[in-house]
């Protein structure tokens, strides 16, 4: 079997659980097994629906202990639902969460563990081979997992969630519960637009922008391509925009498939957390910048005259469809 965990924080699953069971599916189909998916706590809704993108059944740890994350807690249930399960293979979304139980479910299953893959792997007899970005990107490695139980975490936007499926029933799991000793006394969620690591399109700028007041012309563009708003890490730094936007090396690392650099210079620290994306467009005065030799489309020119123009172009080709 291949078992998939599909998060769900605050009850709600997220579009990494919908890309982890579509790669879960194709990941079963290759070793003719059956895929399964697992959801925690008692507050999740629309379990069932997981169904719809391979999942053959649905299993649920139905308790408010597993509301919260505990990742010590979490690796644990998931380890004896493994073990009962008698999964092959687990498969995590490579997300704050999903870094933090994997390395501890690893060890409870004595599993051999490939973080961040990016693509569908390969069988070879008992042996999966799978691809993973090493070098801040630079490359693409192979590994060879052998062991008879096998841990993966999907990247981001690494393929697209694909509804070939239908519903189904869940199935409440009875596994043991082991006491916690983390107290969560209040959560602070960020609310609006969708969150980096699952933005298909993000319009990032930097120290180009001069000063924060000017940053509306960076919001109207990203409203215009229903986009979601980044930075570099000096204007975090500075306290221009939240540090929950700083994206690079030191920050979130990303791969939508547009990536619009305003502003930005492309200093390698940055470049080490955006050069997966698959179309990267950048817009600077500065012909040297570093980050023209990564883009797959440049702009030479001033951001404060070339930003609005998109923007305007933006919407006049959606409201011409």
């Amino acid at each position: 079997m291949v078992l998939i965990y599909a998060e769900s924080p605050n009850g709600q699953l997220k579009k990494a659980a919908l890309e982890a069971v579509t790669y879960g599916k194709h990941v079963a189909d290759m070793l003719g097994v059956e895929c399964a998916a697992i959801t925690l706590g008692n507050n999740v809704t629309d379990a069932g629906s997981l169904g719809k993108y391979g999942a053959a059944r649905v299993f649920n740890v139905n308790s408010s202990n597993l509301n919260d994350l505990d990742s010590q807690v979490t690796a644990a249930v998931l380890a004896n639902a493994a073990k009962n399960l008698n999964a092959s293979v687990i498969v995590l979304s490579h997300t704050s969460t999903g870094k933090s139980i994997a390395g501890r479910l690893a060890v409870r299953l004595d599993a051999g563990l490939v973080s961040g893959v990016n693509a569908l792997p390969e069988s070879n007899g008992d042996t999966l081979l799978v691809k993973k970005s090493v070098f801040s990107g630079k490359a693409i490695a192979t590994y060879a997992i052998n062991s008879p139980v096998k841990v993966l975490s999907l990247m981001g936007n690494a393929l697209r969630p694909e509804a070939t499926g239908a519903p189904v029933s869940v199935e409440t799991l009875d596994i043991a519960i082991p006491a916690g000793k983390v107290r969560v006394k209040e959560t602070k969620t960020i609310d609006g637009r969708v969150p980096l690591p699952e933005a298909e399109v993000v319009v990032s700028a930097g120290r180009g922008m001069k000063d924060p007041s000017n940053w509306g012309i960076v919001e109207e563009l990203a409203e215009a391509l229903d986009a979601t708003t980044a930075c570099s890490r000096p204007v975090a730094d500075s306290n221009w925009r939240p540090h929950h936007e700083h994206v690079g090396q030191t920050g979130i690392a990303i791969r939508p498939n547009l990536y619009i650099a305003i502003g930005i210079s492309g200093a390698i620290q940055h470049l080490a957390g955006v050069n997966n994306s698959k179309v990267i467009v950048v817009i600077n005065k500065d012909t040297e910048a570093p980050f023209f030799k990564a883009a797959d489309y440049g702009v030479v020119g001033d951001l404060f005259d070339v930003v609005p123009r998109l923007t305007e172009a933006v919407r006049k080709f959606k409201a011409s469809t």
